[in-house]
């Protein structure tokens, strides 16, 4: 391709939508290693192997970029990870499997809150405000825990999914254990799970309110 950003005589030209997800794959990995503000559109467009006028072109500036990253991040994980019928321990178990299989999703959501504060996108709200309300139907209908705002069950439960990909890496050393070993995986996912699903399961019939298990 030459700098114009047109195919050399003789071959083919590549497809637009073709090109437009290289340059997003390539943008997600570059904004995952270095952040909005480190990222460089010169290795983006060297990553993707194509013309950086095309990324200006179908992404307009660096920021608007990074956006579409995270509106792509936020849809994939949505779409990948259903909760179903106020199910939070299926829920958790997709999440975890998720966060697992594509790390670069919570080192952009870090990125995300150190450099825009957080700033949730109506898509992302709108998506955690259904969640909210499946597991609050759960509860009325006595699928799930109701001594807890649902609200409150749903953050415990995300922070859960979360708490061995995202510990302190002094704590597997204390541990004497490859953090990322298939052993120590499979036993923190068994246990996670296990945790959510004591803390989700209905009460108990006829247990009063605020009593003790």
């Amino acid at each position: 391709m030459d700098t114009n950003g047109t195919a050399p005589k003789g071959s083919r030209p590549r497809n637009s939508a073709a090109t437009k997800e290289l340059l997003l794959a390539a943008a997600t990995a570059e904004f995952a290693d270095f952040g909005l503000a480190g990222a460089r559109i010169d290795r983006i467009a060297e990553r993707a192997g194509a013309n950086k006028r095309l990324l200006y072109v179908y992404f307009g500036d660096k920021d608007q970029l990074f956006e579409a990253v995270l509106r792509e991040q936020i849809g994939r994980l949505a779409e990948e990870t259903p909760l179903v019928n106020g199910d939070l321990v299926a829920y958790a178990a997709a999440r975890f499997d998720f966060m697992l299989a594509h790390p670069e999703t919570a080192r952009l959501a870090a990125w995300r809150r150190f450099e825009r504060h957080g700033e949730p996108s109506r898509a992302e709200i709108d998506s955690y405000r259904a969640k909210v309300d499946a597991i609050a139907a759960a509860q009325r209908a006595g699928r799930v825990n109701d001594g807890i705002p649902a609200v409150d069950l749903f953050a415990m439960v995300l922070r859960i999914t979360e708490s061995w990909l995202d510990a302190p890496p002094a704590l597997a050393a204390a541990v004497g254990t490859d953090p990322r070993s298939d052993d120590r995986l499979a036993e923190h996912r068994a246990a996670f799970l296990e945790a959510v699903r004591r803390i989700t399961a209905p009460r108990t019939a006829g247990r009063p309110h605020g009593t003790d298990a």
